[in-house]
């Protein structure tokens, strides 16, 4: 036997591949959502248009796939999907390829699918104003317009002053309603099986929001937090169980999907104009509240009646109970990992809010700082902040992201906005640190007073510095005043650079993060002289 007749045998013993059928899976059944912030954002309001987060999607669907290879197809994912990130676990054989179908079902998608195919023209005739359907093929769909065929000859859509729109028997093959990824698989036997799909997608982001509310005593503050989810994809993910991820991981850039195919459009005159400009829109507004003019009286009438109706009416329901408040966060390596407790729709195209913290009575300090080149001369106004202890002991003890604080304070019988300031991630046992602005009333005055001398006319120092200061010291004096009508704790942070060290000083020193600092309490209406010592 030849070797060619031998080969002829082998083709024709090995079976010829089918086509791939299409198999839809089910909807999810389950969906979890975990988001990650933007990278390089700390606070600040989230654009819509414009996320810079991404988000874990795990879905939980079933399948049922027919003997041999198909082309199963997951409809509905995300838009921001990254195919390549995509993970099946549950299928009988594993996956031959992934495919996101993009083309989604538009009115531009189903011209240019269109073109060269039979279609059914519908226009209004001008002779009788009665619709009339037309057998006609599209010849071209392009941004500059739609030109078709029909037995009268060739003609561009709505240029002829009529209304005119096409019918469509079926949807093009290739287009879909919703965002999809197919995969390619087979199976030796039908089955049907729970699968779940994993899978990265852009356009998520979160955003922490505290608000920090000071009490009337001046020594404790409330302090609570919203976190705002943020989806800018056109796809709802309903009744999700979501998390989020707190903390900076490295992430290496994505690469950005196709763009969007060009819109097709009509570009003849709209209807019943000549004109390029289109109409303008009116938008009504409904009035929920009396107008001042005249409805004071009726809606007096309203509240009247009400209180009468009260009476004959069964007692309010009580309040629903407060919502449990949010688990403590979990580590994940060195991230933290928040959840919601109950599941949450995340619909598209929105922002919402949830609770993420509730804690009244926290204890603070109120302080008034300066910081300081150590050998400097300059004037300086202080600023003013809130400190509190992020632990256990003063009512917090929890990690706190990233976010925005916005600061109240109690006037009379008001409560009014006093700052905003940036809250960093924040481990337990940290100290928290809010900044409200300058206090113009406390101001500092530095300079140097002497210099490889102990010439110290007409400033000599102190006494417990006179035996310190010695050749090759430079004496730093430094003064405070406080024309406020409170007292106030003061502290000073000096930057030393170099072999620059403080060696003495006429108040205590203490150091923080290896920066010498004083701590002082000036009462209202007074100043204090700091001087100290520095060596280089």
């Amino acid at each position: 036997m030849s070797l060619r007749t031998c080969l002829a045998l082998a083709l024709a013993a090995t079976p010829v591949a089918a086509s791939a059928i299409d198999v839809d899976a089910s909807p999810p059944s389950a969906t979890s959502v975990t988001i990650y912030r933007a990278p390089w954002r700390q606070s600040g309001a989230l654009d819509l248009g414009n996320l810079g987060g991404f988000a874990l999607i795990t879905e939980t669907r079933t399948i049922r796939l027919p003997v041999g290879q198909s082309r199963l197809r997951f409809t509905g994912v995300v838009g921001g999907i990254q195919p390549e990130s995509a993970i099946i676990t549950g299928l009988p054989n594993g996956i031959i390829e992934k495919n996101r179908d993009a083309a989604l079902l538009s009115p531009s998608a189903l011209l240019t699918a269109a073109t060269g195919a039979q279609i059914i023209l519908i226009r209004t005739s001008r002779a009788t104003g009665k619709t009339v359907r037309t057998p006609a093929r599209i010849r071209s769909a392009t941004p500059d317009g739609i030109v078709f065929e029909t037995a009268e000859g060739v003609q561009a859509l709505r240029c002829s002053g009529v209304p005119e729109t096409f019918h469509y028997d079926r949807i093009p093959a290739g287009l879909s309603s919703q965002p999809t990824l197919s995969v390619a698989t087979t199976a030796a036997r039908p089955v049907t099986a729970t699968v779940t799909l994993s899978y990265l997608a852009q356009g998520f982001d979160w955003s922490a929001d505290y608000t920090a509310t000071i009490a009337a005593d001046g020594k404790t503050l409330d302090l609570g937090a919203w976190i705002t989810l943020a989806n800018g994809n056109g796809e709802s993910l309903i009744g999700a169980q979501t998390q989020i991820v707190a903390g900076k991981l490295n992430r290496e850039a994505v690469m950005a999907d196709a763009p969007d195919p060009p819109r097709v459009i009509a570009r003849c005159w709209p209807q019943d104009t000549t004109s390029d400009i289109p109409a303008t829109q009116s938008i009504e507004l409904v009035r929920p509240f009396p107008d001042d003019e005249g409805d004071e009286e009726d809606a007096g009438d309203i509240v009247v009646t009400a209180q009468r109706v009260q009476y004959e009416m069964a007692p309010p329901p009580a309040p629903a109970p407060a919502p449990a408040p949010p688990p403590p966060p979990e580590q994940l390596g060195d991230l933290k990992l928040y959840r919601i407790p109950q599941p949450t729709n995340v619909a598209a195209r929105q922002a919402k809010q949830t609770r993420l913290l509730d804690q009244p009575g926290v204890p603070f300090t109120h302080v008034h700082l300066v910081d300081l080149n150590a050998a400097g001369s300059t004037n300086a106004v202080a600023r003013s902040l809130i400190r509190f202890a992020n632990s256990k002991a003063d009512k917090l003890g929890l990690p706190l992201p990233a976010g925005r604080v916005t600061i109240f304070q109690p006037s009379g019988s008001r409560t009014l906005y006093v700052g905003e300031a940036s809250l960093r991630d924040t481990a337990e046992a940290e100290d928290v640190e809010l900044q409200l602005g300058e206090a113009p009333d406390v101001r500092l005055t530095q300079g140097r007073i002497g210099y490889n001398t102990r010439s110290l006319e007409p400033f000599p120092p102190p006494p417990a510095l006179d035996a310190t200061w010695t050749k090759g010291t430079t004496l730093q004096r430094v003064r405070i005043s406080n024309a406020g009508s409170q007292a106030i704790a003061f502290e000073l942070r000096l930057q030393t650079y170099g072999a620059t060290q403080v060696t003495a000083a006429s108040h205590p020193i203490e150091k923080k993060d290896g920066r010498p600092i004083f701590r002082l309490t000036l009462p209202a209406n007074s100043s204090e002289t700091l001087d100290y010592i520095i060596t280089e």
